[in-house]
């Protein structure tokens, strides 16, 4: 269903028009209000009476996450505080957070954002939505649930309880849809077998899944599991939260919301713009926020944007699927590796969990790759040392082939890396002093 037919399928020229038109009323206000802005803006020389085009973005300076902690609390607001009804933030777990805050026509755009989303994974206001992500300074839980409201759905904030009690909320409520971060619904599905509850006794029917990056392979497992369709979306705290892209019913690449947001691709080396189609860091420019406005944001979200036109009707730009950061590619031996590749060497192992860690260290000079992996709890138990070598080595021959890097595989119990929270996964640790 597509929510709002004005905006969503606006022809491509009157869109790109409607995009310029709000840059530069954003550009006139940061300039005029967030001081950050008025002395990049000097600094590089820009004329913002010369921004005219999407083209012209790339005359602007960028906006890093270091440049917003360096604003904490309140420096980037382009608004008084008085005006801020809403206040957010990231986790903060690698320095300072970054404080994001909503006016109340930002509140209205993200929740229209959201509702958006819902609208095009089929939601409607017959469905029983349970949002399974904390509500607190995360965006993930506010976000959709004021999206959902808007769309009459019921909503259940069940929030980080344990994956026990989300499977009992389910049945006593009859859950429709679920939303949560896809390594959560993961937990769920293999509480359901181990509970011996089947699926298809539920009355889910769709999951949207989002925070971190996840693949087609686990895409299929999710929808195996839990007999629903999987549909991927994505959103960040400091752009607007969950609402700035999300797929519809066919599953083709992520609709951008280009009403509200531009978006670039970049190469994170040269900074230099790339082709709609290649892969590169993600910038997001957003064009109706007030009260946290943000020009050229370096995301850090490794991805590529998708021009043709999708069967659905709308004429949004898509985006593919987030494969992985610029801050989570690992460096080992020469080597690039991103953890999405590991999970998808181990969703082709029978007999794993895509539950992992990867663990980097270094010793007596050497760096080296340590990746715990969960068995599942129905691995065969019969001549089981014998078959859990058999599984070690199949994953290590694996993880040197396809990547070509050495790592220590170490098979962990199941379960034993699992959280029962909503939040994102810590997929690497990195012990080693550079």
């Amino acid at each position: 269903m597509i929510l709002d037919q004005n905006y969503e399928t606006l022809p491509r020229e009157e869109l790109e028009q409607l995009q310029v038109e709000r840059l530069q009323s954003t550009l006139y206000r940061v300039y005029r209000y967030v001081s950050f802005y008025k002395q990049s803006f000097d600094f590089n020389a820009v004329n913002i009476e010369k921004i005219k085009s999407i083209q012209d973005l790339a005359q602007l300076p960028f906006t890093t996450k270091e440049d917003l902690r360096k604003s904490y609390p309140y420096d980037m607001f382009a608004v008084p505080l008085r005006d801020i009804l809403r206040i957010h933030s990231t986790s903060g777990t690698t320095g300072k957070p970054i404080i994001v805050g909503y006016t109340k026509n930002d509140l209205r755009h993200w929740t229209d954002c959201t509702a958006r989303l819902l609208a095009a994974a089929g939601v409607t206001d017959h469905d029983v939505v349970q949002i399974a992500f904390p509500f607190n300074l995360f965006t993930g839980g506010f976000g959709f649930h004021q999206g959902a409201e808007q769309i009459g759905a019921s909503v259940i904030p069940s929030s980080t309880s344990t994956a026990e009690k989300q499977i009992m909320i389910m049945r006593d409520f009859k859950t429709t849809v679920l939303i949560c971060a896809p390594s959560y619904a993961v937990n769920i599905a293999s509480t359901l077998e181990e509970l011996q509850i089947h699926a298809e006794s539920l009355n889910l029917r769709v999951g949207l899944f989002g925070a971190e990056p996840w693949s087609e392979n686990l895409r299929a497992q999710l929808e195996a599991g839990l007999h629903i369709a999987a549909l991927d979306n994505y959103g960040l705290t400091e752009v607007i939260g969950p609402g700035v892209a999300g797929e519809c019913e066919h599953k083709q690449g992520m609709h951008v919301n280009e009403d509200h947001f531009i978006v670039e691709v970049i190469d994170p080396k040269t900074l230099d713009p790339l082709p709609l189609a290649q892969e590169g860091e993600l910038v997001f420019t957003t064009i109706t926020k007030e009260g946290f406005p943000l020009v050229r944001y370096r995301t850090g979200d490794i991805s590529s944007l998708i021009e043709e036109p999708c069967a659905c009707g709308r004429t949004l730009r898509r985006m593919h699927r987030v494969t992985g950061r610029t801050d989570d590619l690992i460096f080992i031996k020469g080597q690039k590796v991103f953890p999405s590749q590991i999970e998808e060497i181990l969703l082709e192992v029978e007999g794993t969990a895509p539950h992992y860690r990867i663990i980097l260290d270094r010793q007596e000079g050497n760096d080296t790759m340590e990746v715990q992996v969960e068995i599942l709890e129905s691995f065969p138990a019969f001549d089981e040392l014998k078959n859990l070598e058999r599984l070690r080595d199949t994953i290590t021959r694996k993880i040197e082939v396809v990547l070509g890097v050495e790592a220590k595989v170490t098979l962990v119990e199941p379960r034993s890396l699992l959280r029962d929270s909503g939040a994102k996964a810590r997929r690497v640790v990195d012990n080693r002093t550079l």
